[in-house]
């Protein structure tokens, strides 16, 4: 098992890490990863995302009997982060390259590039298992939204499956439904500005039709949404709201699932261990090579 760490920009936070699996499958696909963090927590990473669930996968003899066989290689995405009120940075200190000061939409920029980069260099193009945790899980079903694919800087091809993990996929909702805490208000703000309608235009579940998932996610086959009921930090709702809106995805002629996945623990809980996330990940390996069946 070979690991490298790849770098698609200048700023130090647009790295990949990578490890690719020998003995793989010849229809084994690649698992591609977004860590989450309210887009701005600098103490979530890739690496830190990555290892838990690797180690799970490997640690199982269930696992690498049935479920690594059919992955090629997992790559763990950085992208740059908005401020953190609680890791301060003085800019006329530090370097612009190690500046948290990303706006929407600098991380699904970063999330593209990145995934533009995975496919030239190893060849997978759409073949490949986008899975995200939180605000990952946002930003792995933005980049397969028509609107944002229209306006990308990099070419990349979409994933035929997304896993999200414990996903937020309506700012406005999540906002309301914790109004009595302010918290929720300020990270949304800083990643996305105070203008609700740019959150809207954020949200994969609010926006339809051409520039929605319908529109720019052709070729996906798989969305799996997981969540747990003991998650206090992002309700079930955004499951719910998320698998309501991929209906017409779902109807559109083709041969697609949406899998809600029941799994435990609290929020940050989805992958700190690496266990569930390891479990979610088995599960939509082993849906997606029964998709079409």
């Amino acid at each position: 098992m070979s690991t490298e760490t790849l770098s698609y920009g200048d700023h130090t936070l647009q790295t990949i890490t990578v490890h690719q699996l020998p003995k793989a499958h010849k229809e084994a696909h690649w698992v591609v990863l977004i860590h989450g963090g309210a887009w701005r927590d600098p103490t979530q990473n890739a690496t830190g995302y990555l290892a838990p669930a690797l180690g799970a996968l490997t640690a199982s003899s269930s696992y690498t009997s049935t479920t690594l066989p059919y992955i090629a290689g997992l790559a763990s995405i950085d992208y740059r982060l908005s401020p953190h009120p609680n890791h301060s940075q003085d800019p006329s200190t530090i370097p612009p390259r190690e500046y948290r000061s990303a706006k929407h939409p600098d991380p699904v920029r970063d999330v593209q590039a990145a995934l533009a980069l995975l496919q030239r260099r190893y060849g997978f193009g759409g073949h490949y298992i986008l899975a995200g945790h939180s605000c990952g899980a946002t930003l792995a079903f933005q980049v397969v939204m028509g609107s944002f694919r229209n306006d990308a800087e990099a070419e990349y091809e979409c994933p035929e499956a997304i896993l999200g993990m414990a996903g937020i996929y309506n700012l406005r909702l999540l906002r309301d439904t914790h109004v009595d805490v302010s918290a929720y208000q300020k990270f949304i703000e800083g990643a996305f500005g105070p203008d609700e309608a740019t959150w809207d235009a954020a949200s994969p579940v609010v926006v339809e039709g051409a520039g929605g998932v319908q529109g720019g996610w052709r070729s996906g086959r798989l969305a799996v949404l997981a969540h747990s009921e003991g998650d206090s930090l992002v309700d079930l709702g955004q499951r719910d709201a998320m698998a309501e809106s991929l209906a017409p995805w779902v109807n559109d002629g083709r041969a697609r699932r949406v899998q809600k996945l029941p799994i435990k623990g609290e929020h940050d809980e989805a992958w700190e261990k690496g266990d569930e996330l390891a479990s979610a990940i088995a599960f939509t390996v082993a849906r997606l090579h029964t998709v079409d069946s």
